[in-house]
């Protein structure tokens, strides 16, 4: 059996799968079909529509909604307020019945408090989106973005170490190459 924490302000639908070691705090909203890795965290207010797949050791910072056609892979940062679409054109009168763009958070980004990411792109692995910065294209693997519209301005380390002169990270050593996605580290 699971084991984990959620507060008695939260409300927890049925058919949700919750990982080991994972916290939920006030005031959240977990809907049906989501399935939640361990060790995962989530501020207050925080709303977890249908169907959103989120892997372990993420970390959803309070105010943040991650809505249906979202797949967060493993020890992603969200930050406080950051925003998640699921619909380019939407309208009221005329709903899309569950048809939604999806959207691809992958293992290790972070993204900055305020963020919006528009939904239809993938956000590359271990990357970096400023704070207040909006996402409108896919985000290549270890880049750091800002502005609205985001735009490339460096190239940040797995470890969180941006890197300066080079592709070699001065923290841990790890070193990079430049490829078509992104960067790939150099094992």
């Amino acid at each position: 059996m699971a084991s984990f924490f959620i507060h008695e302000s939260s409300y927890i639908d049925d058919n949700v799968q919750i990982g080991d070691n994972t916290k939920i705090w006030h005031f959240c909203h977990i809907q049906s079909g989501a399935k939640i890795g361990c060790n995962c965290s989530f501020g207050q207010n925080v709303n977890i529509s249908n169907n959103v797949v989120i892997g372990d050791g993420v970390k959803v910072q309070n105010n943040v909604s991650i809505y249906e056609g979202v797949e967060i892979q493993n020890n992603v940062f969200c930050g406080p307020s950051c925003v998640f679409t699921n619909d380019i054109n939407p309208r009221a009168k005329y709903p899309k019945g569950h048809k939604y763009l999806k959207t691809l958070i992958k293992e290790g980004a972070s993204i900055g408090a305020n963020a919006t990411i528009i939904c239809g792109h993938t956000v590359g692995k271990c990357s970096l989106i400023g704070s207040g910065a909006v996402v409108s294209k896919n985000v290549p693997d270890y880049a750091i973005v800002v502005g609205n519209p985001a735009r490339k301005i460096g190239w940040i380390c797995e470890c969180g170490e941006i890197l300066r002169d080079g592709l070699k990270c001065k923290k841990c050593g790890r070193m990079y190459i430049e490829k078509q996605c992104g960067l790939e580290e150099i094992k």
